[in-house]
């Protein structure tokens, strides 16, 4: 586990020789990922490398994400980075492309990228147009760029899986300053349903995974505050924060054959948050 994802990143240990390459639920399934570079993102791909997947990472991280992949691929992984503005058509066709280029089909779309601009969301009256803009663009006009491009792919060879991430904020309103990415994650569940609803009969499957207060980089200004770190845990019923590894068991569900008759799920990852 962690012990695990720390040998892997320190190049101590040949995954392919030592047998810690996993369980490869994944074998041969080619799986397009934004977001990759850091948090969430990362570990779900450093997972699904070791599950056997052949992997286009995307991001605009471009240091990251190339150190990210360069580790991957030291320990066997078939993996390759391209730069991708999700909110730009024109970037996420290339990203599709350069899939079908390499690998002919894409099997499974994780859609993670996402921004959270704590700085200028605000609540409703004190929230800018611009600000707005810029949040829907990328967290939702961007997740439903992935899944257009992802679906055209899937329709074409059969069937596959498109995974979006959510965010209670989407559901409940515990976040009432962050007005601009509470709609943005509640456009995602919306996004979820129909296209769940509308491509269950071509073999696709479109859920959500939805994580708590997780530790990760975009979660720093509020839990690098002492106080504030203790308020968010004491809130959690299983008395802790999320980490990105406890994520990777779901995704990894999902973008399995496991899950082949799941659509149009919610699948909490949050230590009971949604449920009190």
């Amino acid at each position: 586990m962690n012990l695990g994802l720390e040998r892997w990143f320190t190049g101590s240990v040949n995954v392919r020789e030592s047998g810690w390459m996993g369980s490869m639920r994944l074998a041969g399934k080619v799986i397009v990922i934004t977001g990759a570079a850091a948090g969430l993102g990362r570990a779900v791909t450093t997972r699904f490398a070791r599950e056997g997947a052949k992997l286009v990472a995307a991001d605009i991280n471009d240091r990251d994400g190339n150190a990210l992949i360069e580790e991957l691929r030291k320990h066997g992984a078939e993996a390759s980075f391209v730069h991708t503005d999700i909110s730009e058509e024109c970037a996420v066709q290339k990203l599709f492309e350069t899939a079908l280029t390499q690998y002919g089909r894409v099997d499974v779309l994780y859609a993670n990228a996402g921004v959270l601009r704590s700085d200028f969301d605000a609540r409703a009256h004190e929230l800018t147009a611009e600000v707005w803009d810029d949040i829907i663009r990328i967290n939702l006009r961007g997740s439903f760029l992935c899944a257009k491009y992802a679906l055209t792919c899937m329709l074409r060879q059969g069937g596959g899986s498109i995974i979006h991430l959510g965010s209670p904020t989407g559901i409940v309103g515990c976040a009432p300053k962050l007005t601009a990415y509470s709609a943005s994650k509640a456009g995602i569940f919306g996004l979820v349903r129909a296209m769940a609803a509308a491509y269950a009969r071509d073999n696709i499957r479109v859920n959500s995974i939805i994580p708590g207060t997780m530790e990760t980089p975009m979660n720093n200004y509020l839990l690098s505050d002492d106080k504030m770190r203790e308020q968010f845990r004491e809130a959690v019923p299983m008395g802790r924060l999320g980490t990105p590894e406890d994520i990777e068991g779901l995704a990894t569900f999902l973008a399995s054959d496991e899950s082949a008759y799941c659509t149009g799920g919610f699948y909490a990852c949050d230590g009971g948050l949604t449920a009190v």
